[in-house]
């Protein structure tokens, strides 16, 4: 029989949850916010150069290597991923910050002036901005989009990856930026 940890055992009664008629944006929104996530900025080189701050990023198979990222339908990435059928995907470091704030603002200037100031070398297999700084970085092909909702979810098979650094991820949780714990010692 399994039994629950010890420190649960002091736990006497669980409070009930206050229950939603409906699951509206802001509610998924703020339940979302809860899921501490890793920190991406996916690229777009060549004629399409664009980048975008991203952690709806993942994983989908190890055979054949594929990655997805979900982006909104009005996102500039949106239709520059379209165009370009490859792209890169830059995974953080807790020191990026500034760069994550960067990408992810709205208001910046578009094309090739958005990295200005920015370190980075053209991938190898897509031409799509590799970011200096970052702790690992994938190279894909575009071989799937799926429309649901007000997103598409792009799915990318990996024909390149490699690591920049060594170091720790930056996270993004309860919208804020933060690292994780054994980074902070």
């Amino acid at each position: 029989m399994n039994s629950a940890p010890a420190d649960l055992d002091a736990v006497t009664a669980v409070p009930s949850p206050p229950a939603h008629d409906a699951v509206t944006p802001a509610v998924l929104r703020s339940v979302m916010s809860r899921f501490a996530t890793g920190v991406t900025v996916i690229t777009v080189g060549g004629e399409h150069l664009h980048a975008m701050t991203a952690n709806a990023f993942s994983s989908v198979s190890l055979e054949p290597p594929s990655v997805l990222c979900s982006v909104g339908h009005s996102a500039v990435m949106h239709g520059a991923l379209t165009s370009a059928g490859r792209f890169a995907v830059n995974i953080l470091d807790v020191d990026q910050e500034p760069l994550a704030r960067h990408f992810a603002d709205k208001k910046r200037t578009l094309g090739a002036t958005q990295f200005d100031g920015v370190p980075w070398t053209p991938g190898e297999h897509t031409g799509a901005p590799l970011l200096g700084g970052s702790l690992a970085w994938l190279e894909c092909e575009l071989t799937a989009a799926h429309e649901f909702g007000d997103h598409t979810i792009f799915i990318g098979t990996v024909v390149g990856a490699g690591q920049f650094t060594k170091g720790h991820g930056l996270l993004f949780v309860d919208g804020r930026f933060g690292r994780p714990e054994s980074s902070a010692r």
